[in-house]
């Protein structure tokens, strides 16, 4: 058994919804600040000793996008200190969880292709597991289909070699995979819940994820979503990683 806390790695700018963020995770994934610590990778490298003193590591979102032409220098290195943690979850050497952008990072990592044809709008969508999703030791606690929240502007197009498929649906054929058995990423936000979206919604009102002036409608349909199991997933992966140890 591991007793390690867990770390939470922060790659957005917006300290508003970095907060929220870290907080929804927390709740989600039902730890105390204790057990899930935070870090800024926007402001702070990864410390060189992450490995040894954290069992775990999730990833939250941001408005970076992987496919972008041009990056500043923080966000590469940001991208570098991911690539580290991604690749030491791949050799079973630590539990990671990447969402949103996070997949991208780990997508292009592992040779596969990031693209903005599987954007989806901002809102809850349907998604189907796989079998090998419903067999997996974190995901098969999810019910088959199950809704989750989606905001994102680019998505997988091809998947890294190695990668299983765990979750789809049609607008985005790939939702989540893991590569070996340390490593999961998700397209949709595992942590949010409808009232948590609604607020980093308004933090993003004008980042073109939706019309600004249809925020209010956007925001009912949020709020109106049937949306909870996802947490069941990031539960079970909080667990997976005191058994990891």
């Amino acid at each position: 058994m591991d007793s390690r806390p867990l770390l939470y790695l922060c790659v957005r700018p917006e300290q508003q919804a970095a907060v929220g963020e870290y907080a929804s995770f927390r709740v989600a994934m039902g730890l105390d600040e204790e057990s899930l610590h935070a870090w800024d990778l926007v402001s702070d490298a990864l410390p060189a000793d992450a490995l040894k003193r954290y069992r775990g590591f999730v990833v939250g979102g941001s408005p970076f996008n992987v496919a972008e032409p041009v990056k500043s220098e923080g966000q590469r290195r940001l991208e570098s200190d991911l690539e580290h943690v991604a690749a030491a979850a791949i050799a079973s050497r630590t539990l990671a969880m990447f969402t949103c952008y996070g997949i991208g990072v780990v997508t292009r990592m592992g040779g596969g292709d990031v693209s903005p044809d599987y954007a989806e709008p901002t809102g809850s969508t349907t998604i189907v597991l796989t079998e090998a999703g419903r067999r997996d030791p974190v995901f098969g606690v999810l019910p088959d289909p199950f809704e989750a929240f989606t905001a994102h502007k680019e998505g997988t197009l091809r998947l890294p070699e190695g990668a299983v498929l765990l979750a789809a649906n049609e607008s985005c054929p790939v939702q989540a995979y893991r590569l070996g058995d340390g490593l999961y990423a998700t397209q949709f936000h595992p942590e949010l819940t409808p009232q948590a979206f609604t607020a980093r919604m308004a933090i993003y009102r004008d980042a073109g994820y939706f019309e600004a002036s249809e925020f209010d409608a956007v925001s009912a349909r949020v709020l109106a979503a049937p949306v909870d199991a996802p947490a069941r997933m990031l539960r079970a992966f909080a667990t997976a990683s005191v058994a990891a140890g």
